[in-house]
């Protein structure tokens, strides 16, 4: 089965149904800084909890948040991703110069994965009280523990939108019974994950670019088992199912710059809204970083 996709208009702000309070936070981030014309580019330190202290080691600089942090500003990203306890400690210089984002929610990569699920670790009022101007949640679509993960974003979700904040969801497929049907990496299983953001009140959506393997796929479900697509198609179908959400393309682990550039076009051409690349960025050291961030900024404002 073959299907055909053209590039998608980028969803703007003006096309959500917004509060004034997340209106005006948005905004900050989509103009006020980073690349600006409506497009967003976020650094992302939630690593430290996620995989441990071995992130850093390419980089040792990088282990101090002050680094990510002081990088942010001299590259005018849009904003910085951190947990409460880092945004708590370091952020008190940078307040006011570089836009956070506080992740409310994460986990250790020690359990097995396949029970995945992140409680959650901050609120939204003591996001509020650090300044932020959006949070970010993780859900893992297909874990066994998914029911917990609905109710607890629905309770987060509630908070955020009673206080004017954005909710930025990190839409993540995990767990055996998404492995038995393509993988995380496939169409099928980003696709379902977005379309599960955008339902559950998302108002901006991270996700990777689907990984396109035509013997894998075919464990994915109907239509997804006969689709033939490239990774750009695939791309401009899940910012569809993302529907009237921002979308975030992630940059997942390090990578060279052609791979790099390659997936920020896919994704632009999409129908993205920005990128929240991390450790392709703090890995690097600060010239090879701030060029690389230069380049994808330069990208944004031309399209």
């Amino acid at each position: 089965m073959a299907t055909t996709t053209q590039s998608n208009t980028r969803v703007s702000l003006d096309d959500l149904d917004l509060s004034i309070g997340k209106r005006t936070r948005l905004h900050r981030l989509l103009y006020d800084h980073g690349p600006g014309n409506g497009t967003m580019l976020l650094l992302p330190v939630d690593q430290g909890m996620e995989h441990g202290p071995r992130d850093f080691f390419e980089n040792p600089a990088s282990a101090d948040p002050v680094y990510e942090l002081e990088l942010a500003q001299e590259a005018n990203f849009s904003g910085i991703v951190l947990g409460y306890g880092l945004a708590k400690k370091y952020m008190k210089q940078f307040a006011g110069k570089v836009p956070l984002v506080v992740k409310l929610n994460g986990k250790t990569e020690i359990p097995a994965d396949d029970e995945a699920f992140s409680p959650q670790t901050a609120t939204v009022e003591e996001a509020v009280a650090l300044g932020a101007d959006a949070i970010g949640y993780t859900i893992y679509v297909g874990s066994p523990a998914q029911d917990r993960d609905f109710i607890q974003f629905m309770e987060i979700r509630e908070e955020a939108d009673r206080l004017g904040m954005p909710v930025i969801v990190w839409a993540y497929p995990r767990g055996s019974a998404i492995d038995g049907k393509a993988g995380r990496e496939s169409l099928y299983a980003i696709d379902y994950a977005a379309r599960v953001a955008c339902e559950m009140g998302a108002d901006v959506i991270k996700m990777n670019l689907p990984v396109i393997n035509p013997e894998k796929d075919k464990q994915a479900p109907k239509p997804y088992n006969s689709l033939n697509v490239t990774a750009e198609e695939a791309m401009a179908m899940v910012v569809k199912s993302a529907g009237r959400s921002l979308t975030l393309l992630s940059g997942g682990s390090k990578a060279d710059d052609a791979d790099i550039f390659a997936k920020a076009e896919a994704g632009l051409e999409a129908g993205v809204t920005g990128f929240i690349f991390g450790r392709n960025v703090w890995q690097r050291q600060p010239e090879s970083a701030r060029a690389l961030v230069s380049r994808l900024t330069d990208l944004l404002r031309s399209h």
